[in-house]
């Protein structure tokens, strides 16, 4: 059974149960002070304790996303290459090979996903990608569009969204928490969102540490799994646009501060972005266990989003941020919208837009509110692709 599969808390948890029932049932006869009876009352009360422990662990890891996989658990940082590519022993990779079907991250879980034929309501996917610029691999989940499966479509290629969840959430919690497919989808039915490749993954692609989506200092690569390794797969495996202006991030949470990083430090890659409830600078906590950057002040202030638009010059990006009025960092939200607004009075090419709601906190419950009007705001700004698979001869 997998990590994040409920038949596994479920089987331990009737585990813990049995061995409960069996302490009182057979507690009378290993009550005698023998070797054998006392090994029997040790070897109950470990088992109660071992599945107790264990279904609170499991649940707390479904919870927050701490591990997706055995994998992720037992070979934490991510798979890395074996060889560089370089290397006299190194096979060129095969089609294809940068994303390989999965059955992590608890998908099957999921129950109010359009029901229907591909080309009826889209299908969501689970993959896992392997990186060759970082060494890195995760599993994430593609939503492809109903469209995406019509004969007619057949040699489009379509924009790209990649919507990240806040840390320590999985993947999942764009599906289940968020859901993001079943939002895009009825906004696609309703004529508001035109049909887009949608990438949902987790922040932080090295568990459990907060990455941030930066190249951490003798640690993993974040940052160049984002912006090369992910759009590099995705466009050797899928139909998707070559032209980065067809391409943007979306994020809430953590996911969020990643989005408006990885538009601003790579515009080239993501010139479109959409911050739910972000944090403006990197933070140097537990989460991350310590600086990021190892000292690197200068690569800590570049990852800072608003000294970013005092100090830099300013990309060519539109950035769409998303809060509410009673959100804690509701006064840093302002002073970075009015850094925004300054730099583009001054350059043309960049444009930073918000929308607020009155009440809400950092939850799903407010950030399902906000998703209809993120997505359709990306929508608007993710230009069709000019691009299509040549014809076939």
């Amino acid at each position: 059974m997998e990590l994040t599969s409920r038949p596994l808390v479920y089987a331990l948890a009737a585990l813990g149960a049995v061995g409960l029932v069996a302490i009182l049932w057979l507690w009378p006869k290993l009550a005698r002070q023998r070797p054998l009876p006392m090994l029997g009352r040790i070897a109950l009360l470990t088992v109660v304790q071992l599945a107790v422990l264990s279904v609170l662990a499991l649940s707390v890891n479904n919870s927050y996303g701490f591990y997706t996989s055995w994998n992720d658990l037992l070979h934490p940082g991510g798979t890395p290459l074996a060889l560089a590519a370089d290397h006299p022993k190194a096979a060129a990779p095969k089609a294809g090979a940068l994303i390989q079907p999965s059955t992590e991250g608890g998908l099957e879980t999921i129950k109010d996903l359009p029901q229907g034929k591909p080309e009826e309501v889209g299908r969501v996917d689970s993959v896992r990608i392997t990186g060759t610029a970082s060494g890195l691999s995760d599993q994430v989940f593609v939503y492809l569009p109903p469209e995406y499966f019509v004969p007619r479509y057949a040699r489009e290629r379509f924009p790209v969204l990649l919507t990240l969840a806040g840390y320590p959430g999985p993947s999942l919690h764009l599906v289940e928490g968020l859901r993001v497919p079943q939002t895009a989808w009825e906004l696609e039915r309703t004529g508001r969102m035109a049909p887009t490749v949608i990438v949902m993954a987790r922040p932080s692609v090295a568990p459990p540490r907060n990455t941030e989506c930066v190249d951490v200092a003798n640690g993993p690569k974040t940052e160049t799994w984002f912006a090369k390794d992910v759009p590099a797969a995705l466009r050797a495996t899928y139909r998707v646009s070559r032209s980065p202006a067809s391409w943007g991030v979306l994020g809430y949470s953590t996911g969020g501060s990643c989005a408006l990083r990885l538009s601003l430090r790579n515009p080239a890659v993501y010139p479109n972005a959409t911050a739910m409830h972000a944090d403006y600078q990197v933070p140097n906590d537990r989460w991350t266990d310590g600086d990021l950057f190892g000292g690197d002040k200068t690569a800590a202030l570049h990852s800072d989003v608003d000294w970013r638009l005092k100090n830099l010059p300013v990309p060519k990006v539109s950035l769409l941020v998303i809060s509410t009025r009673t959100e804690e960092d509701y006064a840093a939200t302002q002073q970075f919208l009015a850094t925004a607004q300054q730099a583009a009075e001054a350059h043309p090419d960049f444009r930073a837009d918000s929308l607020f709601l009155d009440d809400g906190g950092h939850s799903f419950e407010t950030w399902r509110r906000e998703l209809p009007a993120a997505l359709e705001w990306m929508s608007d700004h993710l230009k069709p692709p000019q691009d299509m698979e040549p014809r076939q001869q």
